[in-house]
């Protein structure tokens, strides 16, 4: 059984832990708050840019086609994984990694070559880890709400090497906010541009494009899928500080269970120790009379 110096010592440095997960409970509870309002803002936006990639899709193809839209047999694959850069997240971090791992596991399966873009330094220590994966570029230091210029040289990155035919398919994995306890790991697909998934708006198919279905796909896909890759980050960076937030507090109440059971520990360690003072004293009374 500990001594109770040992319980004392045990009991200060959990109380410190607590100031401290405490602490940071606050401060993603705050940058949460922020993060809440960045994701609502141009989600709209993107929404409406997933529409009218997929419409300009449709009237490319009646046009004879446009590079960034055209499918290919999948032999090689870029994907962009978005994490944190920092650590005492719970899972996040794990979960995104094990979705990489997943797809390259998957790719492998069937024969496709598999490149990383990696934003966060989590992510990017992890897939360094990994035994023959290509790693195409790595971001980290990036803030909670990046300009979108600062998203864009990973986005012309992923053009370049589409358009050039190195890689068939440009896909994002990030984690999707959808409130303060439900997150969910999503892969979004971004090249070929266009999406299977969404449901055309009647004034969107009905909308006239000028001056021609050439000139606007040069101009407009570039800003729509760098709505989508800024929207992708929004979203993470969401969820990253709702994770901790969670953990952090979850770290919290553990602290002060562990706490209240060092105390209780303590309390009877010195009440054994006070009976058994008592005990030598009414013996040593015994002994002299």
């Amino acid at each position: 059984m500990p001594s109770r110096q040992q319980i004392k010592s045990r009991i200060r440095s959990v109380t410190s832990t607590k100031q401290i997960t405490r602490a940071m409970q606050l401060v993603s509870a705050s940058k949460l708050r922020r993060a809440q309002e960045a994701v609502q803002g141009p989600r709209t936006y993107a929404e409406v840019a997933r529409e009218m990639l997929t419409h300009l899709r449709e009237v490319a193809k009646s046009e004879g086609g446009h590079e960034l839209f055209r499918v290919r047999p999948v032999k090689s694959r870029l994907i962009i994984a978005i994490a944190s850069d920092r650590s005492l997240a719970g899972a996040y971090n794990a979960n995104i990694f094990r979705a990489v791992v997943q797809q390259l596991s998957d790719d492998r399966k069937a024969g496709v070559k598999t490149s990383v873009i990696t934003i966060g330094r989590q992510v990017a220590r992890s897939v360094a880890r990994l035994k023959d994966v290509e790693a195409a570029g790595v971001y980290t230091d990036l803030p909670d709400k990046p300009e979108t210029v600062s998203l864009r040289p990973i986005l012309l990155s992923a053009f370049e090497k589409f358009t050039s035919g190195e890689v068939d398919d440009v896909t994002i994995i990030y984690t999707q906010f959808k409130s303060t306890v439900t997150q969910q790991v999503t892969s979004q697909r971004i090249l070929p541009a266009g999406f299977t998934d969404v449901a055309l708006d009647k004034e969107v198919k009905t909308a006239e494009i000028e001056p021609s279905v050439e000139e606007l796909i040069d101009v407009t896909v570039v800003r729509f899928l760098e709505a989508q890759l800024y929207q992708a980050y929004l979203e993470a960076a969401a969820s990253e500080h709702a994770i901790r937030m969670l953990a952090m507090k979850n770290a919290t109440d553990n602290a002060s269970d562990i706490i209240e059971d060092l105390t209780l520990e303590f309390n009877n360690a010195r009440q054994a120790a006070i009976t058994q003072e008592l005990s030598e004293i009414s013996a040593g009374v015994e002994a002299l009379s």
